[in-house]
């Protein structure tokens, strides 16, 4: 099947997206969905053009966004930071709100019934009635789905096809595997009300079975809800949500905000432009799109997903309906008349409201005008979705010759979680406010920064384990770095360069010219980030070899220069504040003297807590450690403070700790309780104030300022850590004593050694208690049998020495032991409640 893009005016390639002429220098290539391959970008304007008009399809305002749509729109925001930021592209960012739509109409409709139903039927009986029917129907259509779409997919596989015909098998069997997702939640759903029964009580039977008794009453009593208001308010309450949660996720904000309900009469003048067209007609108060027509015309129709055109199964989108009214089977709504419980407009063809594939054409045309540089969306929406809008655009546009409405269409790949697509349909999503209770906006950033943007990602340990290891790098790297640089003074002797620092220098060199081919191979910020993780690697090992060599100190502008790359690389990647994230002029003057003032305290509060840690371990006398207190004055760190009130803090906490070292020294505190108030400044004080305070096998410390929740979590850990492994030691003490105890309760429960040998013996001496006479025959023991006798007795004494041993010296030995397995079992009950709280 031949794909179709005509690349834009300049572009050094042919129309199947292969280079023209010699080779040309490193440029940039994005992935185009048109050919579904690497093509080079050139903006519509021209070759020498900066401008970039670029389009992306925002969020249906139905429901919460999760983490799939995180993937999506932090994706497309970090390759259009990256073209802004490091390629220096002016860009029009216009992101539209879809707040009229079937799916926004059926959730506010049947919420709305939902909650009426809740407030009216009180009977239990009814309810669970009720919810169980709602599943058993909502069961039976799913097996409907399922056996259509194994229908749609066996019809498929009987033929043999090219490779349009793979892909098509391929969605089908996707398709397929969601269906049958579905049902088995309707029958996991169903099982659970039936085991339930009508006791269990009104919440939990909502909670088995909400979603199909609102689609029950929504069929029964859908058309009585006609209060417009009920359907914008649900639209505007998950608007605020979704750009709250974009702006949480630090995505850039759109440059234009397109609101459908905004958009009706441009809406309802670019369907009566493409009826007069000829490519639309209108039927029974709603109007189709004719796509018998627009193929006639010269124009190619399924340009991003050609083999799904004509296939039921993945025609996906809203509902399109209309069945009889349709010229033909692949025409689809530009307008649609009104229903009863559905909001409406005027139109020429009476009061209806917009197909869903219409909206973004006309909003887009409208900023954007004829020609789109870039369309981005999730892979989902190429058809129809996208392939409509193409083909709406083309017949509004048709009497201009237009032929390609959009350049370059990117996009972003599914984001998996057990194997299937993450969607709101599905139920198995995470939603963005969820994730970012366990993952900060930076870590998931990252996590998607790691991932190609256009191919498939899963959503499993495997990839958030290497994003929690790349960002400890990066932290771990800035924070090194940062502790050289500060401690370099202006005027430092051994500014020369030698081997090393040519060396590092080079290697800067190196990775900037990776990264610049990565970022034009398709913003490839994988290769990037490996790329700086070879970086980050090259200066720890500079590191390291300097400070392994004595009176050598390392470099700090060569430092500061690999530093400040990378640095330039996360920010065009949305991971540290760019450019664009602020605005008017920063107060770097206030921020420079800020640094300055909190290094200094920060300095004096190390040095003498190291100064107190040193002398509580040599157990110096506590008039020692007086004179350390005396010697941080009041008047002295004050000036090291100045006005700053983030300094101000900092001195806020050394005279806390110097206070509390002063009290425990006037109390001869033992040596332990001193340096656990140094922990504890370490620990506690400094963690809310954003310092990292790492001890040295020295006996020095060195702070490095860090993200008060890193910080956190990172004690958090460590105490969890720490609780583990006093449970694991607990564990282990009590099962030692619970043997020991099996034990020696054992050996009580022995018969004595005479009884043990009386099938043997049937006399024994009463002075030394060994065997005299045989039990068989009473004959009395001499010679080699009275050796055996003696010996048995000994074996019998030697298996009973140990608990005479421990009764010997506590004789209530036993009751002892009793206990302390009693004490160590609601010891470690009482360890185990409190990790589990």
């Amino acid at each position: 099947m031949e794909r179709v893009w005509h690349p834009p005016e300049g572009c050094a390639c042919t129309a199947n997206g292969d280079a023209n002429g010699s080779a040309q220098p490193t440029r940039l290539v994005l992935y185009n969905s048109y050919l579904d391959r690497k093509v080079p970008f050139v903006p519509a304007a021209g070759p020498d053009s900066k401008q970039i008009g670029w389009y992306t399809c925002g969020p249906t305002v139905y429901d919460s966004a999760h983490v799939g749509h995180a993937r999506n729109y932090v994706s497309f925001d970090v390759v259009r930071r990256v073209l802004e930021d490091y390629f220096g592209y002016n860009i029009t960012f216009v992101m539209n709100v879809t707040d009229v739509d079937d799916k926004i109409i059926l959730r506010a409709r049947r919420n709305h019934l939902l909650e009426n139903y809740k407030r009216q039927t009180q009977d239990q009986r009814q309810i669970y009635d009720d919810i169980t029917a709602a599943v058993q129907a909502s069961l039976d259509r799913q097996h409907g789905k399922v056996a259509e779409t194994e229908g749609a997919l066996a019809a498929e596989e009987a033929v043999a096809g090219d490779k349009a015909a793979e892909r098509r098998k391929e969605e089908l069997r996707t398709a397929l595997a969601q269906e049958q997702l579905l049902r088995s939640k309707a029958e996991a759903a169903l099982g659970a009300l039936r085991a339930a029964g009508p006791s269990a009580g009104a919440a939990a039977l909502f909670e088995l079975g909400s979603d199909a008794l609102a689609e029950a009453l929504d069929c029964k009593l859908g058309a009585t809800v006609t209060d417009p208001a009920i359907f914008r308010a649900h639209a505007a309450k998950h608007e605020v949500e979704f750009l709250e949660d974009m702006a949480a996720l630090g995505c850039r904000q759109p440059d234009v905000l397109t609101r459908v309900s905004e958009y009706m009469a441009e809406v309802v003048e670019y369907v009566e432009r493409i009826v007069a067209n000829g490519i639309g007609y209108e039927a029974n108060g709603s109007v189709y799109f004719d796509t018998q027509r627009f193929r006639e015309s010269g124009h190619v129709y399924g340009k991003l997903n050609p083999w799904a055109v004509g296939s039921a199964a993945l025609g996906g989108g809203e509902c399109e309906g209309g069945g009889g009214d349709k010229r033909n089977p692949s025409d689809f709504a530009l307008w649609k008349a009104q229903k009863p419980g559905e909001p409406a407009w005027d139109s020429p063809w009476g009061r209806g409201r917009p197909g869903w594939h219409i909206e973004c054409s006309a909003m887009a045309s409208a900023i954007l005008g004829s020609k789109l540089d870039i369309h981005t969306g999730g892979e989902d929406l190429r058809f129809p979705h996208h392939d409509n809008e193409l083909a709406q655009a083309e017949a509004y546009y048709h009497e201009c010759g237009c032929q390609q409405w959009v350049n370059y269409f990117l996009h972003s790949g599914h984001l998996s979680i057990e194997g299937l697509k993450m969607s709101k349909s599905l139920k198995n999503f995470i939603s963005i406010r969820q994730a970012l209770e366990t993952f900060s906006p930076r870590q998931l950033r990252l996590l998607f920064v790691l991932q190609p943007w256009e191919k498939r990602m899963m959503y499993g340990e495997q990839a958030k384990e290497e994003m929690r290891s790349r960002e400890m790098q990066l932290r771990n790297f800035f924070a090194n770095v940062d502790v050289h640089v500060r401690r370099a003074k202006p005027g430092a002797p051994h500014a020369r360069w030698d081997a090393e620092e040519q060396q590092l220098s080079a290697e800067v060199s190196i990775v900037q010219r990776r990264v610049h081919e990565a970022l034009c191979d398709n913003i490839n910020t994988r290769a990037a980030m490996d790329a700086l993780a070879d970086l980050v690697k090259a200066v720890n090992v500079y590191l390291a070899k300097k400070d392994s060599t004595p009176g050598v100190t390392p470099q700090p502008l060569v430092l500061r220069k690999a530093a400040a790359y990378v640095t330039r690389i996360l920010s065009a990647f949305g991971l540290v504040g760019g450019p664009g994230d602020v605005l008017g002029f920063t107060s770097e003057a206030a921020a420079a003297a800020s640094s300055d003032h909190v290094a200094d305290v920060l300095d004096a509060l190390a040095a003498f807590r190291d100064r107190v840690r040193g002398l509580a371990k040599s157990k110096a006398d506590a008039k020692e450690v007086l004179s350390a207190c005396d010697s941080v004055s009041d008047q002295a760190v004050a000036k090291l403070a100045g006005d700053d009130q983030r300094a101000a803090a900092m001195l806020a906490a050394l005279k806390d700790f110097r206070e509390a070292i002063r009290s425990l020294a006037a109390a001869a505190a033992p040596p332990a309780v001193v340096l656990a108030a140094c922990d504890r400044v370490r620990d506690e004080s400094l963690v809310e104030l954003g310092v990292r305070l790492e001890d040295k096998a020295d006996g020095s410390s060195v702070w490095k300022p860090e993200d008060p929740a890193v910080l956190r979590q990172e004690l958090a850990e460590r105490r969890q850590q720490q609780q583990e492994a006093a449970l694991r030691k607990l564990r282990s003490a009590l099962d030692v004593k619970r043997k020991e105890l099996d034990k020696f309760e054992k050996l009580a429960a022995l018969p004595s050694p005479q009884d043990a040998l009386a099938d043997k013996y049937s006399a024994f001496d009463p002075v030394s208690g060994d065997p005299t006479h045989e039990a068989a025959t009473g004959a009395a023991l001499e010679g080699k049998a009275l050796d055996k006798a003696r010996k048995d007795m000994e074996k019998q004494r030697k298996v009973r020495a140990p608990l005479e041993k421990k009764l010997q010296e506590n004789p209530g030995f036993l009751e002892s032991l009793a206990a302390e397995v009693e004490a160590l079992a609601a010891e470690l009950a009482a360890a185990d409640q409190g990790l589990a709280s």
